[in-house]
């Protein structure tokens, strides 16, 4: 079987078995096809033919390496590319189809810790309040930033978020994470008050034909990612916060504002829905630089009134 062939089984049995989000698995096929472009161009210079899984070794995976290096791939996006090789190679070879690993001795990037951004307290409640309560879009848009922060949620989740993902009288709401795997997150009043705005307003206004989507987009159908990216930065543009924000800036803050709050990270951690608890500690990073920032401005307005 050809390498391509293995790469579209690979793709196959992460979509069928592992059950990816349909992105994850479009990145994964983008990093794995600008390999196999690299073996064509690397054998139309001359080199021998790279046909089969079998035929790599640690010298064409170095070439590799080096080549993303040189046009100037960031270590991060290096790293994932080489971890998509790694996952197609561990496949093939609980598959039978390779017996060794060509990756093995491959010098990983070199990653920096990158911190996620955080927004103040202050910003996050200025951008919730910024959509136009006096319309149906408004009250949306209101209760899915609300919400995002409220319960950490990632985007992926809130956008399909069914009705019967919020338990009104428990005060929680179930999403859907990665894997498939559910967990309950308590949800605050202040979000609470603005789903039931949204809600109670959408009812008003479709009756019962608004399906089954807590957060529908104009055609009944989930949001996409990108669509919420624009709501995000469009309120965050009008409401004045850092230019930067984005989406996950919800889930960054959350977090941060919960162990800066005194929250243990293991709480954190189920909060968030992460597997790994190396996953949820750089956050406490993210709240020690929070804190820091916040006691520095402090000593600086302090100055200014001695």
């Amino acid at each position: 079987m050809s390498l391509e062939h293995d790469v579209d089984a690979y793709l196959t049995f992460l979509r069928v078995e592992r059950a990816l989000a349909a992105h994850t698995i479009v990145a994964y096929g983008h990093d794995l096809g600008r390999l196999l472009a690299f073996l064509a161009a690397r054998a139309e210079s001359g080199h021998p033919p790279v046909e089969h899984a079998r035929d790599l070794d640690l010298a064409i995976v170095s070439a590799w390496l080096t080549d993303l290096s040189q046009s100037g791939l960031s270590a991060r996006s290096m790293a994932r590319r080489l971890s998509a090789l790694r996952g197609l190679v561990r496949f093939l070879i609980d598959e039978g189809r390779l017996d060794h690993d060509p990756t093995e001795l491959a010098p990983s990037p070199r990653l920096g810790r990158a911190l996620p951004s955080a927004l103040t307290e202050h910003d996050v409640l200025r951008l919730i309040e910024t959509p136009d309560p006096g319309t149906l879009r408004g009250l949306r848009d209101r209760a899915m930033l609300s919400l995002t922060y409220a319960a950490g949620l990632r985007v992926s989740e809130l956008i399909h978020l069914q009705l019967g993902d919020l338990d009104r009288s428990r005060g929680v709401v179930s999403p859907l994470g990665k894997g498939g795997k559910r967990r309950l997150v308590p949800v605050g009043d202040i979000a609470l008050d603005h789903l039931d705005a949204y809600l109670e307003a959408r009812l008003a206004a479709e009756g019962k034909k608004g399906g089954t989507l807590l957060f529908p987009g104009p055609s009944g159908k989930p949001l996409t990612r990108q669509a919420f990216w624009k709501i995000v930065r469009r309120h965050g543009r009008a409401a004045g916060v850092p230019e930067d924000v984005h989406p996950h800036s919800l889930r960054h803050s959350f977090a941060t504002h919960l162990l800066a709050g005194g929250a243990d990270l293991r709480s954190v951690q189920t909060l968030l829905g992460h597997v790994s608890i190396g996953t949820t500690e750089i956050y406490t990073h993210v709240s020690n630089e929070h804190v820091r920032r916040a006691h520095a401005a402090t000593v600086w307005s302090l100055d200014k009134l001695v």
